[in-house]
């Protein structure tokens, strides 16, 4: 009996001590440019690390986060650079602010007036990115693992500090635009000037732009409408402005149930993101119109006209990345084919012209 007791005691410290070895604490650090009171950086804390955690659960895994928001570790426009060079293992990319090397994801942007959809598009967008190597490729060129959790932009508004009737009164304004969105500007007379959220509000008070486009869930959180009052609904529709990617070399090197979480860390934000969007719309443009902004929505021939007199910037970028042996034209048609068929009626077939 003794000796059976013995034997028992020994293959328990056994099986413990394996599993003492298999469990393993990860540190991992997490990077946004924006801070936490826009909605996709506030999912990255409340959606997608607690399902990265929960998916980990019997795992044997567990992730010490450092969760390094609002410039902290990286500003908008350097995420991709730092999680590049391993200052961070996962970050929040903004493939809006990464023209150059990540330009197949910048397409929306290049492709105005499609969607106000901004959920259809970005559920399409992780769906090419699963399909299409040559766009993952861009990630990958970079260092990078694209996880998903697309980041879904409701559609953009232009707010100014004067009111806009017709096109005429755009001529000579400054308006600030998120990087390609700048293009919407060409053949209003307008100046466009590239700028991002974490400025515009200072940039618009002292006078630096006369106006910014901008979407309807930011401009409150941002205040917005405190120094553009006028709030006019173009159509210009909604965007894909990127998602959460990990260093590659790093996440290549990692367990395959890390791995996995990670992955459904990116499916659970991007869902519970596009509800919390969707709910978010109409309560950020009554918020905006409660606390004094003026809106109003153009006519249909008012954006006929603004659409039909920009050049067709969509080809242009097309066959400046095929000259590059980026996926230009395959990366239009299929985003366009895809919004087409889901119903979206764009007021310009940009790969067809």
């Amino acid at each position: 009996m003794k000796r059976l007791m013995s034997a028992l005691l020994a293959t328990a410290v056994l099986a413990g001590a394996s599993l003492a070895a298999r469990a393993e604490t990860v540190d991992v650090t997490i990077a946004a440019g924006h801070p936490p009171v826009f909605r996709w950086v506030k999912h990255t804390s409340q959606t997608f690390i607690p399902a990265v955690n929960k998916a980990l659960e019997g795992s044997g895994i567990t992730v010490n986060w450092s969760e390094q928001y609002g410039g902290s570790l990286a500003k908008v426009g350097g995420v991709l650079e730092a999680v590049e060079e391993g200052l961070a293992e996962v970050g929040l990319v903004s493939s809006l602010f990464e023209a150059a090397k990540l330009s197949p994801q910048n397409v929306t942007y290049f492709t105005p007036f499609v969607s106000s959809n901004a959920t259809a598009i970005s559920e399409l967008m992780d769906k090419l990115h699963e399909e299409n190597a040559e766009l993952r490729r861009s990630w990958e060129d970079n260092n990078l693992e694209y996880l998903g959790a697309a980041i879904g932009i409701d559609d953009y508004l232009l707010m100014t500090t004067f009111p806009v009737n017709s096109l005429d009164d755009l001529k000579g304004k400054k308006i600030g635009a998120p990087g390609p969105a700048v293009n919407w500007l060409k053949g209003t007379g307008a100046i466009g000037v590239s700028g991002n959220l974490t400025t515009y509000y200072n940039e618009i008070k002292t006078g630096v732009y006369d106006g910014v486009i901008v979407f309807a869930t930011a401009a409150v959180p941002g205040k917005l409408y405190e120094v553009a009052p006028y709030v006019t609904k173009v159509g210009f529709g909604a965007q894909y402005a990127g998602g959460i990617a990990a260093n590659k070399e790093w996440f290549d090197a990692q367990p395959e149930a890390l791995q996995n979480a990670l992955r459904r860390g990116g499916v659970a934000q991007r869902e519970a993101y596009h509800k919390d969007l969707d709910q978010a719309i109409s309560a950020s443009l009554e918020a905006m119109r409660a606390n004094g902004a003026t809106i109003t929505e153009v006519s249909p021939e008012f954006r006929m006209k603004w659409a039909a007199g920009m050049e067709n910037v969509a080809k242009a970028w097309a066959a400046q990345l095929d000259g590059e042996g980026k996926p230009g034209s395959s990366v239009l048609s299929a985003y366009m084919d895809a919004m087409r068929q889901d119903g979206a009626t764009p007021v310009r077939d940009w790969d067809k012209e």
